[in-house]
């Protein structure tokens, strides 16, 4: 008998990819109306110069382990969190953030740090300013609060994932327990989060449904469990055999039909 439901935050509830391409694209329109840089060979600049970029520095193989993906550092201030890492990551922010704009631009033909560093500030703010969730998101937890325990269990840095869930207004109160993987020390997919969340919620692995929009965290994560896993696959996704969901919806009004037959 399903006692609980685990959720992932971004892109499972939140809608984290549209509010980081249009983040990207009022920035980099911004730019355009600066420099006459075309607006999509500069988000896509920048996107490969900070991808490039994060993967150099020494605290790279901690962002794997915690699930911090190189996007979420061009706005994050990495203040929260107890360990080490995350204080290395607080004094890399500012320079990362402005040398990927500074490095996008430049790809482009612009050399120009000052603008480079303009531009990373206001990425930040129009991030901050796109908390956007998904049309059947509180539709569905309303209906599941009634019969279910909800925990939420989130890959990434303290300060900013608890600034998500802030910034969606009631967001935080339908959840029973939430798990960072930042304040636990590892991140999805590594089983030590799952257990612990399972001991968070004093369930068993067969008393509980983990979903997500991750095959590689969420779901090979909760596989490896023995947590049946439900596949969010919003955009009809095609996936390989490697990792298997327990189930697939296409969108979470799905899964209240779901629980129903488990």
């Amino acid at each position: 008998m399903i006692k609980a439901v685990f959720f992932d935050l971004d892109d499972t509830l939140l809608w984290d990819d549209r509010s980081v391409e249009e983040a990207f694209a009022a920035t980099c329109q911004h730019a355009s109306d600066r420099t006459g840089v075309n607006a999509n060979e500069l988000e896509h600049s920048v996107r490969t110069e900070a991808r490039a970029l994060y993967s150099t520095y020494e605290t790279f193989p901690f962002t794997q382990m915690i699930g911090i993906n190189p996007f979420e550092g061009l706005w994050a201030h990495f203040s929260g969190g107890q360990l080490e890492s995350f204080r290395k990551l607080q004094a890399l922010a500012p320079g990362y953030r402005r040398e990927a704009w500074t490095r996008g631009l430049s790809k482009l033909g612009v050399d120009d740090s000052e603008l480079g560093f303009e531009l990373a500030e206001q990425f930040g703010r129009e991030r901050r300013s796109r908390p956007i969730v998904y049309e059947e998101t509180f539709r569905v937890l309303d209906e599941l609060k009634k019969n279910y325990r909800l925990l939420l269990l989130t890959n990434g840095t303290p300060d900013l994932q608890w600034e998500k869930i802030n910034g969606v207004s009631g967001l935080e109160a339908y959840f029973d327990k939430i798990v960072i993987s930042g304040e636990f020390g590892r991140g999805k997919p590594d089983v030590s989060i799952f257990e612990h969340s399972l001991q968070t919620m004093e369930v068993s692995a067969n008393e509980v449904v983990m979903v997500g929009d991750k095959l590689t965290t969420d779901i090979l994560g909760s596989n490896r469990t023995g947590i049946a896993s439900v596949w969010i696959n919003r955009n009809g996704v095609l996936r390989n055999d490697e990792i298997v969901p327990k189930h697939e919806i296409a969108s979470l009004d799905e899964l209240l039909e779901l629980l129903i037959t488990l």
